[in-house]
């Protein structure tokens, strides 16, 4: 007999013998459930209300890990190589937790044990749901979902047993991540040097907890514009041996992915890294670990164009060469046919430019016709004749979203994945009847950004208030079958990936919570409780200020002289620097406080953010100051000099800090300073010119003038201290002040009440650059005076147009209204004319302050 087949022979008889055990055991589980919709998953409210592991004995569990105390982690050989891999992992675990080795076997050899297995797929799984010792009725047939329960006497000569049993490969190795994570390790172990707390023990607390399934069935990330973090790190410090991103970092990427239930990648496509399918291993490895893999808007059928179209890039061409083009995309259908993929269908330009050929409008929607319908015939033939059957996805990306618009028949049972305006702004949500559609909707979100206006690919700076916001409103919209966010290269986005994911699995998690609340509860799981709430502030105020403006968004567009001055007056730079400081201060002296094994990790996710962000204000707006004062306060001037030189030696610190002493220069590479090299210069904010050493001085004097400035700026009247209200909400932590008010629908009334103290001041309204409700329509408000007739107020949302990127540079639009006001006190009422207007903020600004402002 084969050695496999001895294996099988021996797992048949312990089978046997463990039915006979739990035919014999009458003990039941304790259940723990909170029940709901199948579209929302429990997962939120079982985590609050029953860990499964506490701290001593409890009643009715049992110690799982102690001295003389290590459980078998036993797994069917014939199950899922992803739940293999889980198992593995969480055998590491417990080592890194407890400092106990658990093996991975067959069979348990010993008092306790973990059994994990996939419905259908594990004898010994199976056998303890005939044996009705477990209710797996709402899990069979559910998608990636799982029960974790302790069981009594669960085989022979075992006392006590944690069961994982998974609806399907991809739920069992979440159920297997989701122990981890109850014993205290992050999903961001590896990827943050999350080190977890050292546990001596570990008790399991009775009961039965049930996850899923998911409120996104396709939940994922897109690693993208890589060259400057992910890709020369992998070459460098990570794989050197390969000088690439290949399967030694994709496992790790994969790996990630399933510790945040998560299951979809679209794979680095840049030109600096191999196309992931031109090595075969990549996609094996992502079969094995269960991830579904898919490719961006700009490329269609899974295909890599600027890696591996090879032809003349004229031919690229579908209008004059059908039939290559077509061959292209059926070679990797056929290559790919057996894998679980998420199949783009469209077209457009090699690298993330237009789709060339037609020239009318109506050319490209009939050329975009003939082009799906050919894709799926491709898919018909090569990977499923019911070709309704396999997964697919049409993203209306740019331009594409007019030809959209124009009349494209996307089939039926396609997702519709409707993109944000590469600024946290989802452009456009489903109609009741695209999102009746049987294939559905889904979003494409960035988190990371190469493209016009200008890039943000250092920092990761999106609140998570917005991101909260458009998300849940697509998911009420209809989106829900497939949402990806663009991460760029993973790190230093964690934060927000985390958050993003973390509501594709459970969409009501933070519904009606806040920023601060997320910062305050994610922090509490990676870095403990004891830093939670300060920290978490500190991460809100970092959020706030860069929402302001981006540390990548501080070159404004030239004027005299070709001098990028900001439109910040002196004052409101001085209460911007001083904010930062402050900030910079407060995490200074709370990072006294981490834990020498969190070090690493709060350098990584807290301080190097906070700081490195305050620098970059420093350096621009110091030599801004500098370039204004030369001529006429020059001492003051060289003071700002210096400050400005000692902001560019603070950056180029922490940035070797973060590549040579972290975690021992693991991330040697991978956080480069923005910007990084000349590529995409049109795109990126141009280095500083900072003044020679000879010409600056001590910057104390400029820093004194900073923190010593009085400045209550122009009169703010934020939309949250209003007077009276119907019909608006308050969403904290995005926009200006605390938060802004959105009015969900047309007729939304809000009364402010402003007090004009100075001659020659005019009322100007800000409002947040979101897409209202519909098909692309305008921001409009009525905005009336003292009772008078009211004036209409719109903002046309023309994505490419300078208002469109103005507006998502400052993160709000601006407008203002009616003639200078007298002083007194007036009554302001703002009625919604569109759904889903933001309002942000009334000011009284001088004529100066508004010729400044229109001139930028």
């Amino acid at each position: 007999m084969s050695p496999i087949g001895s294996v099988v022979m021996k797992w048949m008889h312990v089978a046997a013998v463990f039915a006979l055990a739990l035919a014999s055991s009458a003990v039941p589980a304790h259940e723990v459930w909170a029940a709901g919709a199948p579209s929302r998953a429990p997962s939120r409210a079982i985590a609050e209300t029953a860990p499964i592991f506490a701290d001593a004995p409890a009643r009715g569990g049992f110690q799982l890990v102690g001295a003389g105390v290590v459980p078998t982690l036993v797994v069917d050989p014939a199950d899922a190589a992803v739940v293999r891999h889980a198992a593995q992992d969480l055998s590491d675990d417990i080592e890194t937790v407890t400092g106990q080795r658990s093996a991975v076997a067959a069979a348990p050899a010993g008092k306790t044990a973990i059994f994990i297995g996939t419905l259908g797929q594990s004898p010994l799984i199976d056998q303890l749901v005939a044996a009705k010792r477990l209710d797996v009725s709402k899990l069979k047939g559910a998608w990636e979902s799982f029960i974790i329960a302790s069981v009594d006497r669960p085989a022979p000569g075992v006392d006590k047993g944690l069961v994982v049993i998974g609806s399907d490969r991809r739920g069992t190795a979440f159920g297997v991540y989701e122990v981890a994570q109850a014993m205290g390790v992050s999903p961001w172990a590896w990827w943050a040097d999350v080190t977890p707390q050292r546990r001596e023990a570990l008790f399991v607390r009775a009961g039965v907890h049930r996850f899923g399934p998911p409120s996104v069935r396709y939940r994922g990330i897109f690693v993208n514009d890589e060259d400057w973090g992910l890709y020369p790190w992998a070459v460098k410090t990570f794989d050197p041996e390969r000088g690439d991103i290949g399967p030694k970092t994709y496992r790790k990427i994969f790996t990630l992915l399933l510790r945040l239930k998560a299951n979809t990648l679209w794979p680095a496509m840049h030109h600096t890294t191999a196309p992931f399918n031109s090595d075969p291993a990549n996609a094996k490895l992502a079969e094995e670990y269960g991830i579904v893999m898919g490719s961006s808007h700009a490329e269609a059928m899974l295909r890599n164009n600027v890696g591996e179209w090879k032809d003349d890039p004229a031919k690229f061409n579908y209008a004059t060469n059908p039939e290559g083009v077509k061959a292209y995309w059926e070679e990797r259908a056929k290559t790919n046919a057996g894998y679980e993929s998420l199949w783009t269908v469209g077209m457009r330009g090699i690298h993330d430019t237009g789709m060339v050929g037609p020239k009318t409008i109506e050319e490209k929607v009939a050329l975009l016709d003939k082009i799906i319908a050919d894709q799926r015939e491709i898919l018909a033939k090569n990977v499923n004749a019911d070709v309704a059957k396999i997964p697919q996805i049409f993203v209306p990306y740019k331009e594409v979203l007019g030809i959209y618009r124009a009349g494209v028949k996307v089939p039926d049972d396609v997702t519709i994945v409707w993109p944000d305006d590469n600024f946290g702004y989802i452009r456009q949500f489903a109609s009741p009847e695209e999102a009746a559609r049987k294939g559905g909707a889904g979003v494409y979100y960035h988190l990371s950004y190469l493209g016009y206006p200008l890039s943000y690919m250092w920092l990761s700076t999106t609140p998570p208030a917005l991101v909260q916001e458009e998300m849940i409103h697509a998911w009420d919209k209809g989106a829900r079958n497939v949402w990806i966010a663009n991460v760029g290269d993973i790190k230093p986005a964690e934060i927000g990936t985390s958050h993003f994911l973390e509501m594709a699995w459970d969409i009501d998690r933070w519904r009606g919570k806040s920023q601060k609340q997320f910062l305050s509860d994610w922090t509490a799981r990676n870095l403990g409780p004891a830093l939670a709430a300060k920290t978490a502030d500190l991460l809100d105020r970092y959020y706030r200020l860069n929402f302001e403006r981006r540390p990548e968004h501080l070159e404004w567009p030239p004027v005299a002289e070709n001098r990028h001055l900001s439109s910040y007056t002196p004052k409101e730079v001085s209460a911007r620097l001083r904010a930062f400081r402050t900030l910079v201060a407060e995490t200074k002296a709370t990072s006294q406080q981490v834990p020498p094994t969190l070090q690493d990790a709060w350098f990584e996710l807290v301080e190097f953010p906070i700081r490195i962000s305050a620098a970059a204000n420093m350096r621009f707006f110091a030599a801004e100051r500098y370039n204004a004062l030369i001529d006429g306060r020059q001492a003051m001037a060289r003071s700002a000099g210096g400050a400005a030189v000692e902001a560019q030696a603070e950056i180029t610190a922490l940035t070797d800090r973060f590549h040579n002493q972290i975690a021992g220069g693991k991330w040697r590479w991978f956080m480069p300073e923005e910007p990084a090299d000349s590529q995409w210069r049109i795109y990126r904010a141009r280095p500083i010119p900072l003044p020679g050493a000879a010409l600056t001085a001590d910057p104390a004097a400029f820093l004194a003038e900073v923190d010593g400035t009085l400045f209550a700026g122009s009169p703010v009247f934020e939309a949250e201290a209003f007077k009276a209200n119907r019909g608006w909400r308050f969403v904290e932590g995005v926009g200006r002040g605390d938060g802004v008010m959105i009015a969900d629908a047309a007729g939304a009334d809000l009364t402010l009440e402003v007090e004009v103290k100075t001659e020659g001041r005019s009322l100007r309204i800000g409002v947040l650059p979101i897409f209202p409700d519909g098909q692309g329509g305008e921001i409009a408000l009525d905005v009336s005076i003292n009772g008078e007739a009211p004036q209409r107020v719109s903002w046309p949302r023309a994505v490419g147009s300078p208002a469109w990127a103005q507006g998502v540079l400052d993160n709000q639009l601006t407008a203002t209204v009616g003639a200078p006001l007298p002083p007194g006190k007036h009554v302001v009422r703002v009625t919604s004319r569109a759904g889903r207007v933001a309002v942000d903020q009334l000011r009284l600004v001088t004529p100066e302050v508004i010729a400044v402002h229109e001139n930028h």
